[in-house]
């Protein structure tokens, strides 16, 4: 049963690969519908990366779920009048192309919004639609490196394991400004244009050292602030067997419960927990973390206030009970595939719940009985087939 809080939006999705597709499908799973369109001939690279040995494409299962898929050559002309028809009714089109993709092909949203004054247009860029960059190709490295934040992954800027822009500055931020746009439309009536781009909204990520550098007019030291690597006390630290931990124990209750339980808290006297002692709090806990494995630390691990933890793995998470029983990581078997992991979305409705509705779908799936609902006969559909168009 979907009761979601969008239950009754229609999305119509062309974005690819990660930051849209990970985008539509949080709004599917919050209810919505999601008619997610590909070329016939050059489908969404997802599903030919990283598939398993029995040819299951696991990032596009990870990223498509609740969704309907079809597929529409946007360079043909008859495809306008198919996208007119789907957008007819739909709440929200959503793109992750250049700027002005689209509008080289007369389906921009200058060339919407006239006909379809209710629909809230979505793209995701890297640069936005203006300024120096706009035209500018990128990956996620490079939004985060005009935007500061790759300056302060360490001493020697590392990249971040993870999609920083793509996701917190792509996904969410689009997320959020549909969201936001879907209610002004209830009181307005009208839709509108939103143009993410992925180093602005890459930037809130440094609020804390942004606020800090207003402060001081100094440039906060990449690994060496005391969120990031300066504080012996909130830091990373390797154990006997070259497992990591990290240690978050932020406030002064947190750390001295931390270093009584471990049997540290005789060292206080001698070394206060001051930042001129910080260097010697490093070699204590560097020590007494080589000294011990991870189930030496596991009492540590279970205590609620020591704010130690392991650094675990893809593989342990994606068999963590807790996580599992929150509804985190979701085990599913697929029709063609057979089991398979999803993560779970991480919003925590009361009363308008997420639900999982739809297997991610093969590629034009759902050909046949969207364009047939669109007025288009078997005859047609077999044509526009011959033809390219889908």
């Amino acid at each position: 049963m979907n009761n979601g809080p969008l239950s009754g939006v229609k999305v119509i999705d062309l974005s690819l690969l990660l930051p849209g597709p990970l985008c539509s499908m949080y709004l599917g799973d919050m209810g919505a519908e999601v008619i997610k369109i590909e070329n016939p001939r050059a489908m969404d690279a997802t599903r030919v990366m990283f598939k398993k040995a029995n040819g299951a494409p696991s990032l596009f299962l990870m990223l498509n779920r609740n969704k309907k898929a079809i597929t529409l050559n946007l360079k043909k002309e008859k495809s306008k009048e198919i996208l007119f028809k789907l957008l007819e009714d739909a709440d929200i089109l959503l793109e992750g192309f250049r700027p002005d993709g689209l509008a080289k092909m007369g389906l921009g949203y200058d060339d919407l919004k006239d006909r379809f004054p209710r629909l809230i247009y979505c793209g995701i860029y890297g640069y936005g639609t203006e300024g120096k960059y706009r035209d500018f190709a990128g990956h996620d490295v490079n939004y985060l490196s005009l935007s500061g934040v790759l300056s302060q992954t360490g001493a020697v800027p590392q990249i971040p394991g993870y999609q920083l822009a793509d996701i917190g500055g792509g996904t969410m931020t689009a997320l959020s400004s549909i969201l936001a746009a879907l209610y002004a439309r209830e009181k307005t009536g009208k839709g509108q244009k939103i143009a993410v781009s992925m180093m602005d909204a890459s930037l809130p990520f440094l609020s804390l050292y942004g606020g800090i550098f207003a402060a001081t007019g100094k440039n906060p030291e990449g690994g060496n602030e005391l969120l990031s690597g300066k504080l012996p006390n909130y830091n990373v630290y390797r154990t006997k067997e070259g497992r990591w931990v990290a240690l978050g124990a932020l406030e002064d209750m947190f750390f001295k419960t931390f270093l009584r339980q471990s049997g540290l808290d005789k060292h206080l006297e001698e070394f206060p927990a001051e930042e001129r002692y910080f260097s010697k709090w490093k070699e204590i806990l560097v020590s007494y973390f080589e000294s011990k494995t991870y189930e030496d630390l596991n009492f540590l691990f279970e205590n609620e206030d020591s704010c130690l933890t392991p650094v675990k793995t893809m593989e342990e998470v994606s068999r963590d009970p807790v996580l599992k029983e929150r509804g985190m990581i979701l085990d599913k078997t697929h029709a063609r595939y057979g089991d398979y992991f999803q993560f779970g979305a991480p919003f925590p409705f009361s009363e308008t719940p997420i639900t999982y509705r739809l297997d991610p779908p093969e590629h034009g799936e759902h050909n046949s009985t969207i364009y047939a609902s669109l007025g288009y006969s078997p005859e047609e559909i077999e044509t526009m087939k011959k033809e390219k168009v889908i």
